[in-house]
């Protein structure tokens, strides 16, 4: 059976490989620089899991940037394409989704449709109203980056939202290509579906929050954060999971989701979700406050990535941090492997850890490694427990 995968980020890529263990899938990009690495069957994105199957293991996966040679003939079209948060129409961006849609109907309208994007509640159900003439399904997708292809291989649910044999066909195939048998399946409507996703990411960017604001209080009161937490964490309702402090939830996932659901409310009543997204911006304003406090000239940024192990800096929490301290006069360096340029929004780049440790009176790092020790009393960070 032929699947077409589009889009070859990390939701993307990860469910082409699964799939293709045990169907042909062709994964469509329009980069073609990844499509070639692809074919060379070298990972696009930092993931250990994927290096090594695409090195070690048969697969039945080519990629393309042409979309006829992707959708002719497939069955299954999955869609994981970027959904950006619009600023200005306080949505998801889902013109990606819906050209896909208009290829699909051009090469293979008697496919299957799965969105993998992320998506506003009721989008799924808004395009069926338009394209009665495709199936199309909304299954949401769990997964941490730089671990995505683990994480669905060995997958903490699945969730698809069709409750018809399309649904079911869609999740026995995930759970086919999993290491992992015994795993929870949920078949729900579609907008429930997309309400689960949202309302999941955003309750991980309250548990962030929560601990956040825990650890901004510790600061400003000269208390120990670490026991506090470990307190707190020893009610078996609460755990000692998912609760080191950062300088705000970043990354492609929370920020955006937090923000789409509460666009969602509407005129429903609620005060948490405006609290979540408001807290993120009064966390890394603390941040920022708390390192101006140490008078530096030069401020050096410890990597711009996420989290440990990605390679993913887009919307990382440490960026705010940065550009508050722009905005206050703050001469700013950054070390960041990744990339190559040698300015990044008006900073220097300096890759040399000798030299930008020597330039810097303050280094920040959202989270710590075994480099970061050689920074001393200098380093700032929140990180207690060096994990994410």
């Amino acid at each position: 059976m032929k699947i077409a995968v589009v889009g070859t980020g990390y939701v993307g890529l990860s469910n082409a490989v699964v799939l293709a263990q045990h169907h042909e899938v062709v994964a469509l990009d329009i980069n073609p620089e990844k499509v070639e690495q692809l074919n060379n069957r070298v990972s696009p994105i930092v993931d250990p899991e994927l290096q090594e199957f695409l090195t070690h293991r048969e697969l039945d996966l080519r990629a393309t940037t042409d979309p006829a040679q992707a959708y002719e003939g497939a069955e299954w079209v999955v869609i994981a394409t970027p959904t950006d948060y619009d600023t200005e129409t306080n949505f998801f961006d889902t013109s990606s989704v819906e050209s896909v849609l208009d290829g699909v109907i051009a090469h293979a309208a008697g496919a299957t449709v799965v969105i993998k994007s992320t998506i506003p509640v009721g989008y799924t159900e808004r395009l069926r109203e338009k394209h009665p003439e495709l199936t199309i399904l909304f299954s949401p997708e769990f997964l941490r980056e730089g671990r995505a292809l683990y994480d669905n291989l060995h997958p903490s649910r699945i969730i698809v939202g069709d409750t018809g044999e399309r649904g079911r066909h869609f999740a026995e195939m995930l759970l086919e290509g999993a290491l992992d048998k015994e795993v929870p399946v949920l078949l729900t409507g579609p907008t429930e579906a997309e309400a689960i996703k949202l309302f999941a990411n955003t309750y991980l960017a309250m548990r962030v929050a929560y601990f956040n604001e825990l650890d901004t209080y510790a600061a400003t009161r000269g208390l120990d954060t670490r026991q506090i937490i470990e307190g707190v964490g020893l009610d078996p309702r609460i755990g000692a999971h998912y609760n080191n402090p950062s300088f705000g939830y970043g990354g492609y996932c929370l920020p955006k989701d937090t923000r789409q659901l509460l666009a969602n409310y509407g005129d429903v009543p609620q005060t948490l979700i405006t609290a979540i997204v408001d807290a993120n911006t009064t966390r890394k304003d603390f941040i920022a406050s708390d390192i101006l406090a140490r008078n530096p000239k030069v401020v050096g940024i410890y990597r711009l990535i996420m989290k440990t192990g990605s390679d993913n800096f887009r919307a990382s929490s440490i960026q705010g941090v940065m550009s508050r301290l722009q905005a206050r006069g703050i001469e700013v360096i950054i070390y960041e492997p990744s990339l190559e340029e040698e300015t990044f929004q008006g900073c220097p780049v300096v890759n040399d850890l000798e030299e930008f440790d020597a330039a810097a009176d303050v280094v920040i790092a959202n989270r710590l490694d075994p480099s970061t020790a050689v920074f001393g009393d200098k380093l700032y960070t929140r990180d207690l427990y060096s994990r994410d």
